[in-house]
């Protein structure tokens, strides 16, 4: 088993590093917030200072919001300076590919450094059905991925900085889909199609996606999944715009999918849950997208394979 640091425990965080514990690694915790220590701590893992969570251990993971807050953990508060030679830093962050490989540049010699960014949502962090998006030196993948297959799917995407590049591809096209349900339940419904026959018809057809059939129900519940706001969309899409300013083409889809987070970000605040970018379509059209049902929030979801 695996001595692990583990630096921010949020909504994904502190259920990966509750599967990890409970796999039986030494995993020692830190984060911001006392309360989301002694919830892991609670769970069998170990509490500690930020740095402390670097030194001694084999394999430290970062779990966090935004790149700014990887740059202050990582360069700002010396955690990467006290890793130990032979240890491998693994950023399961959504990060910017520029940042990381800095970072990898500054880490202590010996020190190894892996992109793993990952998706499928809360639940899937839960269950350990995500999937990771890894990206790194070959010898760092090959020590690295037996630890993250224990959180699900491990995908080698290349070089160091390709998890990341693969991961805002991914959620690229599902803010496209995002940005576009909404439209094809108002457009539906306000034409005399039962919502329910509407969204049975969706996922039996070319529409089906990953937002019909795994999101789609935090809309029907009228919470919109509060797991993740409308400002991380704003920031992945941010970063999806650095990559696509590269390419020097018109990108309408994603911009267009940009300006309705923007918009929806600006009327409901960037607190709001993700999906409030489909609320906004609701209160424009005086529709209401709710259904009776048993809407198990994602958070929530046990599944029993796992």
């Amino acid at each position: 088993m695996a001595t692990i640091g583990f630096i921010g425990l949020g909504n994904m965080g502190a259920p990966m590093c509750r599967r990890l514990v409970e796999a039986g690694h030494q995993v020692q915790v830190f984060d911001t917030d006392q309360r989301k220590i002694d919830e892991a701590m609670a769970h069998g893992a170990v509490g500690c200072g930020s740095a402390s969570c670097a030194k001694d251990v084999e394999f430290l993971l970062t779990s966090l919001p935004r790149p700014d807050h990887v740059e202050a953990v990582l360069r700002d508060a010396g955690v990467l300076a006290a890793m130990r030679p032979g240890s491998i830093w693994v950023d399961l962050t959504t990060n910017r590919k520029e940042l990381v490989e800095e970072l990898a540049a500054e880490a202590p010699e010996g020190v190894g450094v892996v992109d793993s960014p990952v998706t499928g949502a809360v639940d899937g962090a839960r269950n350990g059905r995500l999937t990771l998006f890894a990206g790194g030196d070959p010898a760092h993948l090959e020590r690295v991925t037996p630890l993250l297959e224990t959180l699900g799917t491990v995908i080698n995407c290349g070089g160091l900085g390709t998890g990341n590049v693969v991961k805002l591809v991914t959620n690229q096209l599902w803010f496209i889909a995002s940005a576009s349900i909404g439209e094809g339940f108002a457009l539906g419904m306000r034409h005399g199609v039962d919502l329910r026959v509407l969204w049975s018809a969706i996922q039996q057809s070319v529409g089906d996606s990953f937002v019909a059939r795994h999101d789609a129900p935090s809309i029907f519940a009228g919470h919109y999944d509060p797991s993740f706001t409308l400002d991380l969309c704003g920031k992945d899409l941010r970063l999806i715009g650095e990559l696509q300013a590269h390419l020097g083409a018109d990108f309408p889809l994603t911009d267009a999918a940009r300006h309705a987070f923007d918009r929806a970000a600006q009327r409901y605040g960037p607190d709001a849950a993700e999906l409030h970018v489909a609320k906004h379509i609701e209160d424009d059209t005086g529709l209401s997208f709710r259904l009776e049902g048993d809407w198990t929030p994602p958070w929530e979801v046990t599944d029993p394979e796992a």
